[in-house]
């Protein structure tokens, strides 16, 4: 899912442990991974910065994982420039035909820091995907938390495409759509007019009043492919990206959302201990 470093860390976790469940104990993984383009719901920085992010992983259970990524970015201005750490701990439960994924993001931004998603203190999000042979139905809800609260939902399907190359290793393949709505949160600037009377005319005034509206934030189209071989995994995401709903402030180009129809691309190894 997706959209952005913190949404493509989470999707890592949640889409591409499928040996989590072959081992009871604790398990380590270590992981190297790389977007060429970040972006949050298809928003991005005005230097359109790519980002490297190492992962460590610990599985305590089959079910419940505590992670943590570096993010290293490059642009025009700035070569593997470290701009934060984001950490996640969750919860995901695999049935014949459930999928159940609850985590808690925790991002530690630098104060410098250019990325749109860089405002977000925490989020929260639980999502529930029906399995089968034709198509899997995915929903999902959020909560972030910045200087305010917005609320997401999510809606997506996929088809898994899985093939054994060989007796130690697998070739899968899962193209999805996705759906992302969400609150988004704005000034507006009105002019307001008082009724006068007889003896005085009637003034006008502006005023500013803050707005909260539910929009269709982006619809998103991906192929993640896994490649795992022994205790390796190759991983890669080819993905286009379409926002909506931009918000625009007037006279305030540094203040209004950029972005563009978008194809970027996330590619990780990672090896299980």
């Amino acid at each position: 899912m997706i959209a952005g470093c913190l949404l493509v860390i989470t999707f890592f976790t949640a889409k591409a442990q499928s040996d989590s469940t072959e081992k009871k104990g604790p398990q380590f993984k270590i992981s190297a991974n790389y977007n060429s383009n970040l972006n949050y719901y298809g928003r991005t920085d005005s230097l359109k910065s790519s980002g490297y992010f190492p992962m460590a992983e610990l599985w305590i259970t089959p079910e419940f994982y505590i992670n943590a990524a570096p993010i290293f970015i490059n642009n025009k201005i700035q070569s593997f420039a470290y701009t934060g750490t984001v950490s996640t701990i969750g919860y995901q439960h695999l049935t014949e035909h459930w999928l159940t994924s609850i985590y808690v993001v925790k991002p530690f931004y630098q104060q410098n820091s250019q990325l749109v998603q860089s405002a977000l203190k925490a989020q929260g999000s639980a999502s529930f995907s029906y399995l089968n042979k034709f198509l899997n139905l995915s929903a999902g809800g959020d909560v972030k938390f910045s200087d305010k609260v917005d609320f997401g939902v999510s809606g997506g399907v996929d088809h898994l495409i899985r093939q054994q190359v060989s007796e130690k290793s697998v070739l899968v393949f899962d193209p999805s759509f996705y759906t992302y709505a969400g609150t988004q949160q704005f000034s507006k600037t009105y002019t307001k007019k008082k009724k006068g009377n007889l003896l005085f005319p009637g003034t006008e005034q502006q005023v500013t009043e803050r707005v909260q509206q539910f929009n269709i934030l982006a619809y998103e189209l991906s192929v993640p492919i896994i490649f795992a071989i022994g205790k390796v995994q190759v991983l890669a995401t080819p993905s286009y990206i379409l926002p909506q709903n931009l918000l625009v402030v007037p006279g305030r180009p540094d203040l209004t959302e950029k972005d563009e129809n978008t194809f970027y691309t996330t590619v990780g190894v990672k090896y299980t201990f």
